[in-house]
């Protein structure tokens, strides 16, 4: 099966050709990582061409502009590269009747739910910010794209996620750990935004739930796919403190602490859908765990680094 990755230099798109390259089905040859410049946000006149040229049968649409506070700033070119790209990636790839599993986020929700369940796919989306109405309009030009496509085989995903963390690095997880030994050179407390919800996700496990959709041709419908648990920012970063055993005074602060372009809605957290095999995402913090040698091995070398 020949599976395209767009985005293949990203995070998530690091871990899915990394997972596609272990899968049995892509043969011999692997997965194809399609990243700028061949393939860019910027430039969606390229995408038939590059269709026409790889004729996947399978498209992971891992790419987007994941700045939330670039898109607040820059609305309309959130709206280009989330939205339109991706409705003209999916014209093309309806029109080849190849399989599309669009990659989006628990942000086209308002997260202002205070009943404590996780938003479903059956609920109503309401994005509170540019970045969440890019990545709906995304989502809607591409269940657009296949509706209206001549070729009615094929089939549509989209995966909704939430608070992905992983390599390469830059993540919440490394944010914390630096913030952490800054706060405890300053002699300061390290303060914790305990007020936003959301279910954290390893791009690891996300990249093989995805991989077992497109294996087990369950790619068609909405998918919610996060690891299990929810946090708050405060326990997510507590949790880093108590793997990486960083000993550092926090304190529990709103969101509104600081002020930011962009909205995040408080309540992020998803309901994870069944995924083929019937066996849920392991726990956020064994996700995390895998994550931390990783952490602990970067944050070492940036201490050996500043040492004069």
């Amino acid at each position: 099966m020949r599976v395209a990755v767009t985005g293949a230099g990203g995070r998530l798109g690091r871990a899915l050709i990394s997972a596609l390259e272990s899968s049995p089905y892509t043969g011999p040859s692997g997965p194809l990582a399609w990243s700028r410049p061949e393939f860019d946000l910027d430039a969606p006149d390229a995408f038939e061409a590059l269709v026409e040229r790889d004729r996947p049968e399978v498209i992971v649409h891992a790419a987007a502009w994941t700045d939330v506070d670039g898109c607040a700033r820059e609305p309309e070119l959130a709206l280009a590269r989330n939205g339109g790209a991706t409705g003209v990636l999916a014209r093309a790839a309806a029109e080849h009747g190849i399989d599309l599993i669009v990659v989006s986020t628990n942000e086209v929700f308002d997260g202002r739910r205070i009943d404590g369940v996780g938003y479903g796919p059956a609920d109503a989306p309401a994005p509170i910010n540019p970045y969440g109405a890019s990545k709906l309009a995304g989502e809607e030009a591409a269940r657009a794209a296949y509706e209206e496509a001549a070729v009615p085989a094929a089939a549509l995903g989209i995966v909704r996620t939430a608070w992905l963390f992983g390599p390469p690095g830059d993540d919440f997880p490394a944010k914390i750990l630096a913030a952490a030994d800054r706060a405890r050179a300053s002699g300061d407390p390290l303060r914790l935004v305990a007020d936003e919800w959301g279910s954290p996700t390893g791009a690891p496990d996300l990249a093989e739930a995805i991989v077992e959709l497109v294996g087990s041709a369950a790619v068609d419908g909405t998918h919610h796919i996060v690891n299990s648990g929810v946090a708050s920012r405060a326990d997510w970063a507590r949790e880093v403190l108590r793997q990486a055993r960083v000993d550092v005074p926090t304190e529990d602060v709103p969101a509104s602490t600081w002020q930011r372009a962009s909205t995040p809605p408080a309540w992020a957290v998803l309901a994870p859908t069944p995924l083929p095999g019937g066996e849920p995402l392991r726990p956020w913090t064994a996700a995390l765990a895998d994550r931390m040698p990783a952490l602990l091995r970067q944050r070492s070398r940036a201490a050996t680094a500043g040492r004069p």
